[in-house]
């Protein structure tokens, strides 16, 4: 399968990109989530590159891309501007656009706030809202055993992260409303391990449990009704993006396609690859106008 890589200089610095694939259909470009945790994790998605190039980016500051020290550039804004220059460098005209978690709520911001010929878009286990995210975690923490809520609440308040009660109980989270696939594939345990920890403090927080950062009021469910691509929203039933939440956001994007995927968290591209695939194929094939 041809590939090819380069790199693209974006406000901040260089990024990494790379394109997989090829065929009849329009090019994809895969947004990866975090903020923070590079492309590895979405690299199922080159099994749709039989039919059509598969482009994939890190942003600035994480995985194979330039890992700047200002932590000002760690911004919404910055990030939308960001994802500007990569498609206008790649030359992207007609092309899919797939956002998963924090790439996700990035589509949105872009598609919200910069003109764009993209022909679909798909939104996969993502959030319109901060503050309503805020509540999902807090709901789902409660459903955990004691033991485990009460290692993170602890350990967030002393600040004692690295201990390894704490991240056992984050493993247990991480393994009921992230991925359910055990073990975890080595290219999602990779994308972790290669995590851009600065930018997810800074526009994040410590964690999912205080997002205290410069996210922490993005909300644009009100502003949904303006998105006109076509738009597919992908669910999980045990997602800490929470279903409910994702069909919310389907009912305000008009004529948008919402698929729930009922053995999948945060990540069906990994934990229901045959129906994935089969959906993302289909929805993909009928927007390559």
């Amino acid at each position: 399968m041809a590939q090819s890589e380069g790199t693209i200089a974006v406000p901040g610095g260089n990024v990494w990109f790379k394109r997989v694939g090829g065929g009849p259909g329009l090019p994809l470009l895969a947004v990866h989530g975090g903020p923070g945790v590079p492309h590895n994790y979405l690299l199922s998605l080159q099994r749709l590159a039989d039919e059509r190039e598969v482009i994939f980016w890190d942003q600035l500051g994480c995985g194979n891309s330039e890992c700047p020290s200002n932590t000002e550039l760690w911004t919404v804004e910055r990030s939308v501007a960001e994802m500007d220059a990569v498609i206008g460098a790649l030359g992207l005209e007609r092309f899919h656009l797939f956002g998963n978690s924090w790439g996700g709520m990035l589509a949105q911001q872009y598609l919200l706030d910069v003109p764009s010929t993209a022909a679909s878009l798909t939104i996969s286990n993502s959030i319109s809202s901060i503050p309503a995210f805020s509540d999902m975690v807090a709901r789902l923490k409660r459903d955990l055993d004691a033991d485990t809520q009460s290692a993170i609440d602890r350990h967030e308040a002393a600040g004692t992260t690295h201990s390894p009660e704490y991240q056992d109980a984050i493993r247990t989270w991480n393994e009921t409303y992230l991925c359910r696939v055990h073990p975890w594939p080595p290219e999602l345990q990779e994308a972790f391990i290669r995590m851009g920890a600065e930018i997810f403090e800074t526009m994040f927080g410590p964690s999912d449990f205080r997002i205290v950062g410069n996210v922490s009021s993005w909300d644009v469910f009100d502003r949904l009704i303006e998105i006109a691509l076509p738009t597919l929203v992908v669910a999980g039933r045990y997602d800490e993006c929470d279903h409910e939440h994702m069909w919310e956001m389907h009912q305000r994007i008009k004529d948008s396609r919402y698929e729930l995927f009922e053995s999948s968290s945060h990540m069906p591209f990994i934990e229901e690859p045959d129906r994935f695939d089969e959906v993302m194929r289909d929805f993909l094939r009928h927007h390559d106008l």
